[in-house]
């Protein structure tokens, strides 16, 4: 005999179905199942057949989404206290941010989305971005001057480049390929796991490791679910959210390690900063958080 569910509700997810963000609302859709004893069914929609991150935002806002995963960068938009998070060169590496995320100043930005019509379940792991070129290896401030790099629909990205002498170019994602190929761009700027599946790093093979920025990610419910919910079942999802988080970050490790694995066996040039090199790279970039962050300095 099959419970039939209370709740069967949508989750929006725009990765491949192989992506960790993928696999990780997977797992939590799984154990909230499981906790509630089939009466909580969660169906998750990868590959962004829901949208894009900015639609399902708005969604989610009146209910046409219950659950998603998105970018803090799009999502800055609707709650400008997260710009904070996804500034230039704030971390100094992936132990730094989650210090900071599962601690008392993640939590004062979990608090920060009151009037959203949005609640925030669990932060995820996206990586660091790092640029990668065509020409040459990016070993200097003086060697990124004067490229085009493309970036994301990004007002603060685009500032940024332009901060460290570059020209933005705003390109959607599946552009970015041929735009190297054809040298309408020099450059770009992503993680590891995408620089791999993308194959960029057949058209651009210089990588430099900078980690300008760690943009982590959050599960999302909309509030209008959420306000339907019973507490028991809220308790569940939070819970089931915050293990399906530990779950992702495990596999982003992994699916981390076997991308740079991939890309230097096909002969990718890889470049380090040295300390005093990347110290200039965040001079350059401080006038950021002055533009973006006045408000919040301390």
């Amino acid at each position: 005999q099959k419970t039939v569910p209370e709740f069967v509700l949508t989750y929006a997810e725009n990765q491949a179905e192989d992506y960790p963000t993928t696999q990780g609302a997977y797992k939590f859709a799984e154990l909230v199942y499981e906790q509630t004893g089939g009466r909580v069914e969660i169906q998750v929609n990868a590959g962004g057949v829901l949208g894009d991150e900015k639609t399902v935002i708005e969604q989610l806002q009146f209910g046409g989404v219950d659950f998603a995963r998105v970018s803090l960068s799009p999502l800055a938009e609707f709650v400008p206290k997260l710009n904070v998070l996804q500034m230039p060169y704030l971390y100094t590496g992936r132990e730094h941010m989650w210090k900071v995320l599962e601690g008392p100043i993640g939590t004062d930005f979990m608090n920060s989305f009151g009037g959203s019509s949005l609640v925030p379940l669990s932060w995820y792991d996206a990586g660091a971005r790092n640029f990668y070129s065509t020409a040459g290896p990016i070993e200097s401030l003086d060697d990124i001057k004067g490229l085009k790099i493309r970036v994301q629909e990004s007002e603060l990205m685009m500032d940024t480049i332009q901060a460290l002498g570059a020209t933005p170019v705003p390109m959607a994602f599946g552009d970015v390929y041929s735009g190297l190929q054809t040298g309408e761009i020099d450059g770009a700027e992503n993680n590891w796991p995408s620089y791999e599946s993308t194959r960029h790093y057949e058209v651009a093979k210089y990588f430099t490791l900078d980690e300008h920025t760690r943009v982590p990610e959050l599960q999302l419910a909309a509030q209008s679910t959420w306000d339907k919910l019973p507490e028991e079942y809220r308790n569940i999802i939070r819970d089931c959210a915050q293990k399906s988080a530990l779950y992702e970050r495990e596999l982003w490790d992994e699916r981390e390690k076997t991308s740079e694995d991939r890309v230097r066996r096909a002969g990718c040039v890889v470049t380090e900063l040295d300390a005093g090199e990347k110290e200039r790279f965040q001079e350059a970039a401080a006038p950021m958080y002055e533009k973006y962050c006045s408000e919040y300095v301390d």
